[in-house]
């Protein structure tokens, strides 16, 4: 009886204990592989579909919404776990990828995805007009893409300005080298054309911040591209902007440390709190 009685206690203290770790995490909900194009080919049909991480006990939330990385060629929709239990709504995105499509209709999918959240996240307890947008690496070229150049969102009826925050990580700045293998370059060729972020320079952007790994240990030299990129802002006008290295972090290592420049960010604007 007594061994009895103790193994319950140590039970109800494992129950309890993790309980204390996620507090939240019974008020949460997680709904995926909803579809949020219009387009209708074979492939657009199986990769265009969105998860959708929201707290069902709040509401008027802040949204992010996450553009996964891999080069443009590869990865698939995430929810990242830095960005639950806070009473956040996550967006993670799948849009299609090289070389089986060109990269102007990659970037239609994520304007598409962010308009698609604009007009139904109020469903799941998001704000339209807290909304983030944010992604690693090909996610982080997404995101500057959305912002940059207005025609993107636009031609989905949305304003790039009316986007409350921008969070690049460790973005392509240049060309990126994805689009660049399909015209032949060499990854190590640097080119600035319209589909590169710095094409698209300009002032009154909302609030950018852009994070990086540790220079010497970035990929291709992520650091500098970023730190011209962010340079070539201030000249056109646009204040609102900072650039923050991670040191000792690679390419890949850096996002986890990110996410907290992302959280302080969101909560100086009082999206969260």
């Amino acid at each position: 009886m007594r061994l009895f009685l103790l193994s319950l206690l140590f039970v109800m203290q494992a129950v309890f204990a993790s309980a204390q770790k996620t507090p939240s995490a019974g008020a949460d909900k997680v709904l995926t592989d909803i579809a949020y194009s219009t387009k209708s080919d074979s492939y657009s049909r199986e990769r265009l579909k969105l998860d959708i991480y929201y707290p069902t006990d709040k509401h008027d939330c802040p949204v992010v919404v996450w553009f996964h990385g891999g080069g443009l060629t590869g990865g698939s929709k995430q929810l990242p776990d830095e960005l639950k239990h806070l009473g956040i709504v996550v967006v993670g995105v799948n849009y299609r990828l090289l070389p089986k499509v060109t990269v102007d209709k990659c970037l239609d999918d994520c304007a598409e995805a962010v308009a698609w959240v604009k007009q139904h996240i109020g469903a799941y307890n998001g704000s339209p007009s807290k909304l983030v947008v944010s992604g690693h690496s090909a996610g982080g070229y997404i995101t500057l893409m959305l912002c940059l150049n207005k025609k993107l969102l636009a031609a989905h009826g949305v304003d790039a300005d009316s986007v409350a925050l921008y969070a690049p990580f460790s973005p392509q700045v240049i060309s990126h080298f994805s689009y660049r293998k399909m015209q032949g370059i060499d990854a190590l060729m640097p080119t600035i054309d319209e589909w590169a972020p710095l094409h698209w320079c300009r002032r009154g952007c909302p609030t950018i911040v852009d994070v990086t790994g540790d220079r010497e240990l970035e990929l291709y030299g992520r650091y500098e591209e970023n730190a011209y990129f962010v340079r070539m802002m201030k000249l056109h006008g646009q204040s609102d902007i900072k650039l923050y290295e991670i040191g000792g972090y690679d390419h890949g290592s850096m996002a986890r440390p990110a996410f907290h420049i992302l959280l302080e960010t969101m909560k100086a604007k009082g999206l969260v709190h």
